[in-house]
């Protein structure tokens, strides 16, 4: 990932709502959640969660599907495994154990 579409990315997710959808997405896992959904969970009006939406999946932090009428969202890993490889490329100073305890808080247990 290059600085632009890091900067992007940090944009994108320096907005609350648009945080609390990235983070609600990455729970969901791969079964994803209907644009309807993630509005209701959220308690956030459709238009504005559209918006909100529009600006995550351009930053290449969440990708959708159409089934039929509705969209469904999901966090996009390839996104995300970017912006963190992005932030930690120059991580160390080529000593890769001062890194390990950041590696271990990225696992999931």
């Amino acid at each position: 990932m290059d600085k632009y579409r890091a900067l992007d990315a940090f944009a994108a997710l320096s907005q609350s709502t648009r945080l609390d959808v990235f983070r609600l997405l990455i729970k969901a896992g791969e079964a994803g959640m209907s644009a309807g959904n993630i509005s209701d969970t959220l308690e956030v009006r459709q238009n504005t969660m559209s918006a909100n939406l529009a600006i995550l999946a351009r930053s290449g932090l969440i990708r959708s599907v159409r089934e039929g009428r509705s969209i469904r969202y999901f966090a996009d890993m390839n996104g995300m495994r970017g912006l963190l490889a992005f932030l930690m490329e120059d991580c160390c100073g080529g000593c890769p154990e001062l890194c390990q305890p950041v590696l271990d808080e990225l696992v999931c247990t």
